[in-house]
């Protein structure tokens, strides 16, 4: 079994999509990051299952959720704020560990920006909570391993 340290995982981003132009760039101005993967649900139960309830799996949902430091000289934060306030599509790969590094696994797909809330506490520095969610891309999102 291959242990992996949350401080070893990697957050790439890549302006305008998957298929965009230019290299995955690491995303280093995160805190804790969530990657939350859910499936919808159907039931179909019968009466064949002896008093039981089936379900079976239906549409997957995923989002990811992170902090960032509010760090407007930072090439990363501007390119997810700008891909907010601008309705634009932005691409995530959310890996176990180096994009490069063989055996490294992580959901890569385009995302749109769905919540972008600047904290300001008082004895902190300024951070903003991100939240994107898969949007509509010709690029369906995909669970990718590095070999």
């Amino acid at each position: 079994m291959a242990i992996r340290l949350g401080m070893d995982a990697k957050l790439y981003y890549k302006v305008g999509g998957v298929g965009g132009s230019g290299s995955w760039e690491e995303l280093v101005n995160v805190k804790d990051v969530t990657l939350n993967l859910e499936t919808g649900e159907a039931d179909v139960t019968t009466r064949g299952n002896a008093g039981w309830r089936a379900t079976v799996a239906t549409l997957k949902e995923g989002s990811i959720e992170f902090e960032m430091v509010w760090d407007t000289g930072d090439a990363g934060f501007t390119a997810i704020k700008n891909a907010y306030f601008n309705n634009a599509k932005i691409g995530f790969a959310i890996m176990d560990g180096d994009i490069t590094g063989s055996g490294s696994q992580g959901l890569q797909a385009d995302f749109s920006i769905t919540n972008f809330s600047r904290k300001e506490a008082l004895e902190e520095a300024l951070t903003v909570s991100v939240t994107a969610k898969p949007t509509y891309s010709t690029t369906a999102p995909q669970w990718v391993t590095v070999t």
